[in-house]
């Protein structure tokens, strides 16, 4: 028999964030992010998209701008899924009323 070890990689929690967003679980997703780190595993622009996305269906855009800054931070290359993640949270928060959000 064998007796071996998968560690989850960032594949797998991207996955799993991935899977939160559509999931509507931005709570799960940012806790999937903060047990990435603590895995000692880097986070990357899909894991951070994914978050984002996230945030943005659980209207959650403060949380959404705080992901962005942090790959600023990280410096990784920005796609095309954070700034669609990010119009979709801003669209959401326009279609509430709100005008707190501004870019």
């Amino acid at each position: 028999m064998w007796n071996a070890t998968v560690k989850p990689g960032v594949i797998f929690y991207n996955s799993g964030i991935s899977a939160c967003a559509k999931g509507d679980q931005w709570q799960r997703a940012l806790a999937l992010l903060t047990e990435m780190r603590e895995a000692k595993l880097e986070p990357n622009v899909i894991s951070y998209s994914a978050g984002i996305s996230a945030c943005a269906k659980g209207d959650q855009w403060q949380r959404a701008l705080a992901l962005l800054t942090e790959i600023s931070e990280a410096t990784l290359e920005h796609n095309v899924f954070s700034p669609t993640a990010l119009g979709s949270a801003r669209a959401r928060r326009a279609s509430s009323g709100s005008r707190r959000w501004r870019c």
